[in-house]
């Protein structure tokens, strides 16, 4: 989440003459993410999330987002949901981008995740898959494999001045992954974003998946790998196996991932970690002027894609290629 276009109260209190969700007491800019513009919202009617759809995100693709969430919580997942306008719909245009509210969901996402923390974000993204597979829209991942050389090219001639040696390093793993990435394995709606900021928990239980604007149909085992990225790592760039054995055991008991996906694993992770360290690279190399916006830091994922490429097997990640433990 960020801010990247302002909203003026009367623009804001028009926009909410569509809904049934009372009149407008207060909002305000939420500044993390990269993405979308995103405000709280207080309403007589309640607390909401308001999200302004910037340039990146394609117009073409908010049904796929928005008709997403619905399914999902249809079939007993808990995530955000799109609120309706008097006339049915979800999405309309406020300050010159497409824009919906959200429904506000309970819950804090987890600044220092713990392994309960990470086995509750298996069992959800191995629920959100199986609760995925009967929705009828499709959108190809554009930050897959194939994705991936457009932002090489974007950010190597600037890439060594964020750390020397970055771009050799880059162009060698895009070189590597590029000619071994798997094609044949299970695939289906997957979040592709379910950083810890994206997931909100009650205490150490689970209230609810947000922020389903990457979400795309891919192999399910690369959004294990995302996750493995984002949750199972410490502060300091460490690799937590306890955390690992935590998620991915919860996970395999609600969707239990085949030999296949399992030994293809550790490759996912090289490629999720590279995925998420140019993307924050061209983030970092590219802030308008004058947003609201906190980039991230891309060289954490050097870190991680140095680990993930000494990885041999699931083993090393805590568990057995055989079966993972109950």
């Amino acid at each position: 989440m960020a801010v990247y276009t302002d909203v003026t109260a009367d623009e804001l209190s028009e926009f909410l003459s569509a809904y049934d969700i009372g009149e407008l007491l207060s909002y305000k800019g939420i500044a993390e993410g990269v993405e979308n513009s995103n405000f709280l919202l207080h309403t007589s009617g309640g607390s909401f999330i308001l999200t302004l759809y910037e340039k990146r995100t394609a117009v073409g693709d908010l049904p796929f987002f928005l008709g997403l969430m619905v399914h999902l919580a249809a079939n007993g997942l808990s995530c955000s949901q799109p609120v309706k306008m008097r006339d049915g719909t979800t999405l309309g245009m406020l300050a010159g981008r497409p824009a919906a509210i959200i429904g506000f969901l309970e819950g804090v996402w987890p600044r220092k995740p713990n392994a309960a923390h990470c086995a509750g974000i298996g069992k959800a993204l191995a629920k959100m898959h199986l609760a995925g597979r009967d929705f009828p829209m499709s959108r190809a991942n554009a930050l897959s494999v194939s994705g991936w050389r457009p932002l090489f090219t974007a950010a190597a001639s600037r890439a060594n001045d964020v750390q020397p040696g970055l771009r050799e390093f880059l162009a060698s793993e895009l070189n590597y992954l590029e000619g071994r990435w798997p094609r044949d394995l299970p695939q289906g709606v997957i979040h592709a974003d379910a950083f810890p900021d994206n997931v909100l928990f009650l205490g150490e239980e689970l209230s609810g998946l947000i922020d389903f604007y990457f979400a795309c149909n891919d192999m399910f085992a690369y959004d294990v790998a995302i996750c493995l990225n984002a949750w199972c790592f410490e502060p300091d760039h460490s690799f937590n196996v306890t955390k690992a054995r935590a998620f991915l055991s919860a996970y395999n008991r609600e969707r239990p991932m085949s030999d296949a996906e399992q030994a293809a694993l550790p490759l996912l992770a090289r490629g999720a970690a590279l995925r998420f360290l140019l993307t924050r690279l061209v983030d970092l190399l590219n802030v308008p002027a004058g947003a609201l916006v906190q980039p991230k830091d891309p060289l954490e994922y050097v870190r991680k894609l140095r680990f993930h490429q000494s990885v041999k097997s699931m083993a090393d990640y805590g568990v057995e290629i055989s079966g993972l433990p109950a």
